[in-house]
């Protein structure tokens, strides 16, 4: 399933929404359905993430004036999330054959 991130101004702030559905056929407003909010951390608190959160938190759909959008992207799948293929075990060695010595 396709992921839109639409970044836009509100209030004389930015922020950046990333949502499953996204409707432009109306014709001054995107609406934005099925939003992903930023999970909540245990361990870490991001003020920016805790605050789209609590704004739009219990929000069913959202519709912006195009005037306020800035950037809207499409993403096969989760721009954000960890790719564990790319992360290095934590307490093992890495080694690669650039520096090998070729005899």
């Amino acid at each position: 399933m396709n992921i839109f991130r639409v970044h836009f101004t509100w209030k004389e702030k930015e922020y950046a929404l990333k949502a499953h559905s996204l409707d432009m056929t109306h014709p001054y407003f995107v609406s934005i359905k099925d939003l992903l909010l930023p999970e909540e951390s245990n361990v870490l608190i991001n003020p920016a993430d805790d605050e789209i959160r609590k704004k739009f938190g219990s929000v069913r759909q959202l519709m912006l004036p195009f005037q306020s959008v800035s950037l809207i992207e499409e993403f096969v799948e989760d721009p954000d999330m960890e790719k564990p293929e790319l992360k290095t075990p934590k307490g093992e060695v890495v080694r690669t054959n650039c520096f090998v010595r070729k005899t």
